[in-house]
């Protein structure tokens, strides 16, 4: 972590005392977004005449129109007073900072005690304006708390800190769990659900309570919980603050995710829609497929079944794509699998059952959107039948297999076999069998990649797909 890293380098605390700023740190990005203030960690820097800043947090929910680039920084002490007040005086300080000619923020200052040493100063700056919001200094109060207690916390706890947003809705309530600060958020929240004035009600208020008709703990963070009220939906993230047992306050973080479930809903179902089509899709393209066949069957000519054969083959290879998109839940596309279902079919429709096949295929992978994954299962579909019609003319046996790589701009595809290779003649841009016509112009019409042919211990095909190519819109 950060804060480890720049107190080793300028400090001389110890690992014990490192690790308890590091579990004071993790509770700060919350305390920050809490308060609208800027906090930043001060230690005693090792040529004790300055101090280093170990530790800086932005909040989420403010602007500052003065920030400064604290962290790391080494400071003297004399352009700090405020810092070095507290850690003389081991009390908390308030006061203000000039930043420009009349432009003032305020300063909250903490200090970090072990052992009765002063081993840090949490520094918290806000805009005036922010800190003559109503409830600001109940915010500070519940800082305070925060901060006491954030070394005693364990590692669990932690995670109920995570960030606030500015559109979050905060409620505190006292020990006795009556609310005594609720933002604007928050009440907004509940003033849709016909109540006006939050403060001084009891947490669990029947007033309160009366409109949840549904209410779910999600099992990922189970001091989080998904509330339907109303019209709303609601996650609310509850934080109990512990002294000796103790309840001293509890934080109540809401968040309207009413917009986002409804459009998850819509997700849902449009996806299910799509998923209906692609079914429906390869339904039909195997219906015209076995059409085919019949046809193939009635044909007296053996160039008219080769011909039926190849464009079976194909439509079969196309089916297999849209199989793949209707038992997923989005439009992408993984190749190593059509290319392993491809395959399968053509071992199970084109090869002769005496030929023995084995396939090698990779462990890494690449995912294509649809569009491109339809054209990439054409073209290997060609690649394999070439490969198998006359790479293994003669022979009883034979290997295909597939490898992905990348570079820095683009994924290479390559399909190989041990067959006889190719003619020594051979150009793959100029090359007049059909299968080859085809995969040439789905390549580099389609999808804007590049094809070369070689000869290594058999015939290679490599397809280059830029990564450009693959974020262009359709």
């Amino acid at each position: 972590m950060i804060i480890s890293e720049k107190c080793r380098r300028y400090t001389n605390l110890s690992g014990m005392r490192i690790n308890m700023l590091q579990r004071i740190n993790k509770v700060l990005p919350f305390v920050a977004d809490l308060t609208y203030t800027h906090i930043a960690i001060y230690v005693k820097a090792k040529d004790d005449s300055r101090f280093a800043v170990v530790s800086a947090i932005e909040p989420h929910t403010a602007f500052n129109p003065f920030r400064q680039i604290l962290l790391g920084k080494l400071i003297p002490y004399i352009q700090e007073p405020l810092i070095k007040k507290c850690m003389d005086n081991k009390k908390i300080c308030h006061g203000r900072r000039e930043l420009d000619f009349g432009r003032f923020i305020d300063m909250y200052t903490f200090p970090v005690i072990d052992s009765n040493e002063v081993i840090a100063v949490i520094c918290m700056e806000v805009n005036s304006d922010d800190a003559q919001k109503d409830g600001f200094s109940r915010l500070m109060k519940t800082a305070r708390i925060l901060l006491k207690n954030a070394n005693k916390n364990t590692d669990a706890a932690y995670n109920m800190y995570k960030s606030i947003s500015s559109r979050d809705g905060i409620i505190i309530t006292d020990k006795d769990e009556r609310i005594i600060f609720a933002n604007m958020a928050a009440s907004r929240i509940y003033h849709v659900l016909g109540i006006n004035n939050l403060i001084g009600c009891h947490i669990f208020d029947r007033q309160l309570t009366m409109h949840i008709t549904k209410e779910t703990i999600l099992n990922k963070s189970p001091y989080e919980k998904e509330i339907e009220a109303g019209n709303l939906i609601i996650i609310k993230r509850d934080i109990p603050v512990m002294e000796a047992g103790n309840l001293v306050t509890r934080i109540i973080i809401l968040s309207d995710v009413t917009e986002l479930r409804k459009k998850d809903r819509e997700l849902l179902i449009k996806s299910a829609v799509i998923q209906e089509i692609h079914h429906r899709v390869k339904n039909n393209l195997q219906t015209i497929a076995s059409l085919l066949r019949l046809q193939a069957r009635r044909s007296r000519s053996p160039e008219v079944k080769e011909a039926l054969r190849e464009s079976i083959n194909r439509i079969l290879s196309i089916s297999v794509v849209h199989e793949f998109l209707s038992q997923q839940g989005n439009e992408n596309i993984d190749v190593v699998e059509v290319t392993s279902n491809i395959l399968t079919l053509i071992k199970d429709t084109m090869l002769d059952e005496n030929f023995s096949l084995t396939t090698q295929l990779p462990a890494n992978n690449i995912i294509l959107p649809s569009k491109q994954a339809s054209s990439l299962a054409l073209i290997i579909n060609e690649l394999i039948l070439n490969s198998i019609e006359h790479g293994f003319a003669g022979r009883s046996e034979g290997l295909i297999g597939l490898n992905i790589t990348q570079n820095s701009r683009a994924y290479i595809i390559e399909l190989y076999d041990n067959g006889c290779g190719l003619p020594e003649d051979f150009n793959a841009q100029s090359a007049k069998s059909l299968g080859l016509q085809i995969v040439r112009n789905l390549v580099e019409g389609d999808i804007g990649g590049s094809f070369t042919m070689y000869n290594d211990n058999g015939a290679h095909a490599l397809i280059t797909i830029p990564f450009k190519s693959l974020t262009e819109d359709e």
